[in-house]
């Protein structure tokens, strides 16, 4: 059985042993990534979130020659999803090895792929590079790619203008081209409470959220029937669901709240502004009708989190380089989303390449097979070699 190197096994477990699930902070985690860097002599730009609880990390390890430009990106996040509620068989927040497998949370998603490209940092700083390569951890992927857009204007307004992206989500080292959107909304719905028996004093919030909800089940079948189709997808239209609902306070009583969530994987040909737009007209429709009724009531819609989709063309040169490095080429798309299309959007060819299986991904006894592993160490290894030359 091929296993992974000791330096590999032990960055992973180092990085495992920091709990960044989202709801808290990343910096431990960074502020340990930013002092193996000045190690090695390379120097780190943090960009922080607004209350400066978390970070971003970008760092460049130059050409032989000094160039900063050009080159490739690495790009992995440092945040994990909770564990609670879930029944583990060790602790999640120490790798353990059982068999062919490595266990603990954020071994598959995505501290394998991270751990990895540590271990090879004194490769890559020592490699007579011809390019670049370019170090990009964000925080906050798994709320909606919430730290990766400052991450990617930092390297826009840098001028690094990177040639390609390798996003090292679990795919179980294929070259994953293309990838739906992802889109999360809220809507709240205020009106008026009254006694039951009085429903003509109230206005019932949960009667409108419930129109709401009907709408977008409406629109996922529109788009289901009539809208674009690629079937590289599992599901080959773009799919939406009214995921959950909070409202009432009891049996008795007119509500006077209701709050809707709701959210859309469009294809990437959809035109993700247009469709939100729908949305925002129907919330406005029903906010008028309430408001004949009685004047204070409201509806807001809210969009808490939203990423493009990633639909890279085959001819892509970062394509043809993947597979040089080792990345098993595939036609295939993915059904879970990444950062990937937010290099996309910002120009930089993209391909999603990393360690794992997304079916182990967020699941109780997370896990990472030590072959995955030991196929990303050679793969970053040809990437070395590849621009070495």
């Amino acid at each position: 059985m091929a296993t992974p190197s000791e330096a590999s096994m032990k960055e992973i477990r180092e990085l495992i042993a920091v709990d960044t699930t989202s709801r808290d902070s990343n910096l431990p985690l960074i502020e340990n990534v930013v002092e193996k860097l000045q190690a090695y002599g390379v120097e780190s730009s943090l960009i922080y979130n607004e209350e400066r609880t978390k970070a971003n990390l970008l760092a460049t390890i130059p050409a032989s020659d000094g160039t900063r430009t050009g080159g490739i990106v690495l790009s992995g996040h440092t945040d994990v999803v909770p564990v609670d509620g879930q029944n583990w068989s060790s602790d999640p927040f120490s790798a353990e090895v059982r068999g062919d497998k490595l266990f603990g949370r954020g071994t598959c998603d995505m501290k394998g792929y991270l751990g990895v490209i540590l271990a090879k940092l004194d490769q890559l700083t020592k490699a007579e590079l011809s390019e670049p390569i370019h170090l990009a951890l964000s925080y906050d992927e798994e709320v909606g790619c919430v730290g990766a857009v400052g991450l990617v204007e930092k390297i826009v307004a840098e001028q690094l203008a990177p040639r390609g992206c390798f996003v090292g989500e679990p795919s179980s080292m294929r070259a994953i081209r293309g990838h739906k959107s992802m889109n999360v909304f809220k809507v709240q719905f205020n009106g008026v409470a009254a006694h039951s028996s009085l429903p003509s004093e109230g206005v019932n919030a949960i009667s409108y959220a419930l129109r709401f909800a009907r709408f977008v089940e409406e629109i996922s079948a529109e788009l289901r029937t009539n809208g674009p189709r690629d079937d590289a997808f599992i599901e080959p239209t773009t799919t939406m669901n009214v995921n959950k609902f909070d409202a009432g306070i009891a049996v008795n009583t007119i509500p006077s709240e209701a709050v809707v969530f709701f959210e859309y994987r469009s294809l990437a040909v959809v035109d993700r502004e247009a469709l939100t737009n729908r949305f925002r007209e129907e919330a406005k429709r029903l906010e008028a009708e309430m408001k004949e009724q009685e004047e204070s009531c409201s509806v807001s819609l809210e969009q808490q989190a939203g990423a493009p989709g990633l639909n890279t063309e085959p001819e892509e040169e970062i394509v043809a380089f993947a597979a040089a490095c080792g990345a098993h080429a595939t036609d295939e798309k993915v059904t879970y989303g990444t950062e990937a299309g937010l290099f996309q959007a910002a120009g930089i060819p993209t391909v999603v390449c990393g360690p794992g299986d997304i079916a182990q991904a967020h699941a109780p006894n997370e896990y990472v097979l030590l072959e995955q592993l030991v196929q990303c160490e050679n793969f970053i290894d040809s990437l070395i070699g590849q621009l070495s030359r």
